[in-house]
């Protein structure tokens, strides 16, 4: 019987072909949330050198082994296609098509079909057949050059802001959506082209606006939510950590400074040509003790500071392991699924997946008999497969 839990996705079937980073996050994504995810991966891996136990984003997924170079390969995807709700893939413009596998074959099988597409650069334009990564997609939006300090070279939001949040998360949407539609009265499926640049660029709508009104200076640090304003940002303590500040708010600021310890010192903050001397004297007072001292300080306070965690710390922090933020499964500690539902409740259900051990059991629940062809040769020693466009252009290509 097919693992597709109780979430809210229960019984939707979704076909992956697999590839790395913000395609495998978006059909982890589905798959916790009850989508029975079948994960196609291809002979050799599909680029990222890592052992397949501890690859968390194929978690809830199962797998099949297909050579998509090989007839039979393309003939077990379309008859996976022909069975789904959904089907997501992220090679370069042109490269599924080139295969066999492109909307056009796919959904002249299945005429309901969400084809989701996950690129950086988008299915047009004078950069899609361009090889790219996150941080140049978050650079040309404008979402790269609002991060870090005024006097210094824009901070790396590791591959966080692009690939996951403008692009998985879009794909998602993108998906659900098309969904919806196609289970419509008169619905059909349809194409989803989610580019990693469109949806990073819709990330800083609110952002545009301040900027139109006036409200926000285009340069790095000079502003209310990027570290121009002394009472938003990160400052050191004796020992070397970091406490987060976000004390916006006028009686939230209150509460800050006198649980800092500086309220009769401190210059007013509505006194813009203050803001250095109000900014040092922060500083200075968080210096005077550790992390976990005014940790404790602000415990439960309106102050909005919290201590900067590391990932090794952030499971262990007593508000989110109280509301189980995350959980340990197969031995790895991860996070669990997100948001949560009061009836259908999404959970890690199975481990990460491993390449192609699902096999006779997809052809059995999916009623697909062809996957049961002999698996495709993996020669040993032979170089994996590249990976999906959004990473590099698609050795398939």
């Amino acid at each position: 019987m097919a693992e597709s839990g109780s979430g809210p996705l229960s019984g939707v079937r979704v076909v992956e072909l697999a590839g790395i980073g913000p395609g495998p996050f978006a059909a982890m994504l589905l798959a916790d949330l009850g989508a029975d995810v079948v994960r196609v991966d291809r002979p050799g891996g599909a680029g990222l050198r890592i052992d397949p136990a501890y690859d968390i984003t194929n978690r809830n997924k199962r797998s099949v082994l297909v050579d998509l170079k090989a007839p039979e390969g393309v003939a077990q995807v379309l008859e996976l296609a022909e069975r789904a709700d959904v089907l997501l893939e992220g090679y370069r413009p042109g490269v599924a098509e080139r295969l066999g596998v492109g909307p056009e074959e796919c959904l002249a099988r299945n005429p309901r079909l969400v084809y989701g597409r996950m690129t950086g650069w988008g299915q047009q334009g004078p950069l899609a057949d361009t090889a790219g990564h996150d941080i140049g997609y978050i650079a040309i939006t404008g979402a790269l050059g609002m991060i870090g300090p005024p006097d210094g070279p824009p901070a790396i939001p590791a591959n966080l802001v692009g690939d996951y949040a403008g692009g998985s998360l879009y794909l998602v949407i993108g998906v659900l959506a098309a969904l919806q539609h196609a289970r419509s009265e008169g619905g059909k499926g349809q194409v989803v082209d989610a580019a990693i640049v469109d949806g990073t660029a819709h990330l800083t709508a609110m952002i545009h606006g301040m900027l139109a009104a006036g409200g926000w200076q285009d340069r790095r640090g000079a502003n209310l939510l990027d570290g121009g304003t002394p009472f938003y940002g990160a400052y050191e303590t004796a020992d070397g950590g970091y406490m987060a500040v976000g004390a916006l708010e006028k009686r939230f600021y209150g509460e800050f400074i006198r649980l800092l310890g500086i309220e009769q010192e401190a210059p007013s903050r509505d006194d813009f040509a203050a803001w250095g001397e109000l900014r040092t004297a922060i500083a200075a007072r968080f210096k005077t003790r550790t992390r976990e001292e005014w940790t404790a300080v602000f415990q439960e306070s309106d102050a909005c500071v919290a201590p900067v965690l590391s990932l090794r710390e952030a499971p262990r922090h007593p508000h989110l392991a109280a509301r189980g933020t995350f959980v340990d499964h197969a031995g790895i500690t991860q996070p669990a699924p997100a948001p949560r539902f009061s009836r259908t409740p999404g959970a890690v259900r199975r481990p990460p997946a491993q390449p192609g051990a699902d096999t006779e059991e997809i052809a059995r629940d999916w009623q697909a008999p062809g996957l049961l062809a002999p698996p495709p040769a993996d020669p040993a020693g032979a170089p994996p497969a590249g990976p999906s466009r959004i990473q590099q252009k698609d050795a398939a290509s």
